[in-house]
Formats: C-alpha cells, structure tokens, sequence
C-alpha cells in the first residue's frame, strides 16, 4: 500500500484537536471516514473536517473498502470488542491508551493478536519534542548514572489538565477501568518503560474515595532490571493551593525535571542549569501518527508496541489493586 486510509471509531472530543485532523496532515495519510453512535454528531464531525464519509455502526465503517486502517478512540470498555472487529476485518489499529479496561482485557487482546504489528499503541508522549530530549539527555549521560525518579501529580478535583465530558465518564470504573488515574497514568508510566528499559518488579497501594469509589490517591513504587528506582503519587483530591505535575530523574551529577503537561525541560548538571523550551504541535498527537503511518508503510519501527501497552496496563492494576 502507499497510503494510509483511515477511519476513526469514536470521532468525540479527542479527536477534535489531538488527534482527527493530524490523519490529513500527514504525509501519506488520509481520513476517509468517521464513526460516532449518534449519527448527527458523526455527520458534524465529518463535514467539519472534510471527511467523506460518516457512520453510526462500527460494521459499516469496517466495510468500507477504501479503509486500511482503524483509530480507535473511544472510552476503553469498548477497545477488546472494537479491536477484535478490526483485526477480523484485516485493519491496521492504532489504539488509544489506556489499550483496554484492565489488564486482564489487555492479555485478552494479546491472545487473539496473530500479528502484533498490526498495532500501534497510541502513547504519543513518546514523540513529543521535550519528552524526546529528556530521552536524548539520558542517553547522553547528561546527568551521569541515572539513581532514581519520582512523579508527583498533585490535582484538585476540579483540575484543568484531564478533559472534561458531560457525562464524566472518566470517573466510571466500569467505562474507564479506574478514575483520573486511568486516564492519565499510561502516559507517564510508559515514559518510564521508555526511559529505564525493563522492570524487576512494581506494587503500590491505592486509596479509593466514598463517593464514586475510584482511586484519588495512588502510590506505586517500581525497580528496573537498571537499578534505577522509580516512586510516584498521583493525588487527584490535592488542595487547589498545592496542585503539581512533576517529574524528577535524579542521577550522580544532577537532575532534570519536567512537567508531563509543559514544554520546558530542566537540566540541573553540577550545580548548573539549563533550560531546554519546546513548542507542542497544534494537533498534539501529530508526531506519533507520522511514526505510525510511516511504521505501516515499511518506512520505520514501531513507535510503541502492543506489548508496552500491556505492561503498562500490569503495573497500573498492580498499583491500584
């Protein structure tokens, strides 16, 4: 093939901006159609983005023939089942974190996946340009031997860095797997796998609130085959006054920091520091969908693979179970 023709499968808020228009962007790429339960938003979506085609039924995208390749953006209780639609119809997947509701799910899909690269798993954060310098800063001994990490998200329950729906569905175990958590944890933890390379071993302990019992207060500790030691909190009920999104990779000469929703990185290297700034793409997710194109037409690797989805489904369930 010499064009990826996409259709996405749940064309709602995250494919507004993140990700939708970047698959028109893209060299080689096009989006061909979309998919939406409610027809008329499906309609909307696809005439405002000039999309030829629009769907309310999984199936009927599926059968149209110009499609090679599925976006599957809908919220995770419905990934297996889309999944397993796409890969019985020949589709190439590029699939939205988390890859499924739960890690169980995730080893189902594993399973039933002949060919794991037929999918690309969509944790975009990989290919953001000071997520890749923190990478590039790593491997460049910048801070010498790497000793440990720690990731504090402090957010109160009104926060400004997770979207926001009229039905709140992220709050819903039994639609999301978990609450704010689940959402956002599989960006972060794959960094880490990303970072630091395979892990020896992971637990954590969890807190669950009394109103909706999803976890607000989750902390994970996790060991890499490296001996890098890595401990996270993410507190989703944090005084509004005390609110923080931070990483810290300390090593033998210094530290860099970041934030997981900015675009500075900070390079601190015996007692001197750095300030590395970047500029996001409009469409945010548009660096990993150019990889993923590029890994579907033989031109590339696979920027994320199924199994590092996987595992960080394990260490996320571990975490809050």
């Amino acid at each position: 093939m010499n064009t990826i023709n996409w259709g996405i499968i749940g064309a709602g808020d995250v494919a507004e901006v993140k990700s939708g228009p970047a698959f028109n962007k893209v060299a080689n790429s096009k989006l061909v159609a979309v998919m939406r339960r409610n027809t008329a938003k499906a309609k909307d979506f696809a005439e405002r983005h000039n999309v030829p085609f629009w769907y309310d039924s999984v199936d009927d995208l599926l059968n149209n023939p110009e499609i090679n390749a599925v976006y599957i953006a809908t919220p995770p209780n419905t990934h297996l089942a889309i999944a397993k639609q796409c890969l019985a119809a020949n589709k190439l997947i590029y699939l939205e974190k988390p890859i499924t509701l739960n890690y169980q799910e995730a080893i189902e899909l594993q399973k039933i996946v002949e060919d794991t690269h037929k999918i690309v798993v969509a944790h975009y954060r990989r290919k953001l340009p000071a997520f890749a310098k923190v990478k590039e800063l790593l491997e460049a001994n910048a801070i010498g031997k790497v000793q440990c990490a720690q990731i504090h998200i402090f957010q109160a329950k009104e926060n400004k860095i997770i979207a926001q729906t009229e039905d709140q569905w992220r709050l819903n175990p039994a639609v999301s797997g978990g609450g704010y958590f689940n959402d956002i944890a599989p960006h972060q933890i794959d960094l880490l796998l990303n970072y630091f390379g395979e892990i020896e071993s992971f637990h954590g302990f969890a807190t669950a609130n009394e109103v909706n019992h999803v976890h607000d207060l989750v902390n994970g500790i996790v060991s890499f085959k490296s001996g890098v030691q890595f401990q996270g909190i993410w507190n989703f009920n944090a005084n509004e006054n005390e609110t923080k999104d931070e990483c810290k990779i300390y090593g033998e000469n210094g530290t860099i920091t970041f934030s997981f929703y900015g675009e500075e990185v900070f390079l601190n290297h015996n007692g001197k520091q750095e300030v590395f700034t970047f500029k996001n793409p409009e469409n945010i997710q548009y660096p990993m969908i150019e990889s993923a194109v590029n890994y579907f037409l033989g031109k590339g690797e696979n920027p994320c693979v199924l199994e590092n989805g996987i595992k960080v489904m394990e260490i996320m369930d571990a975490f809050i179970k």
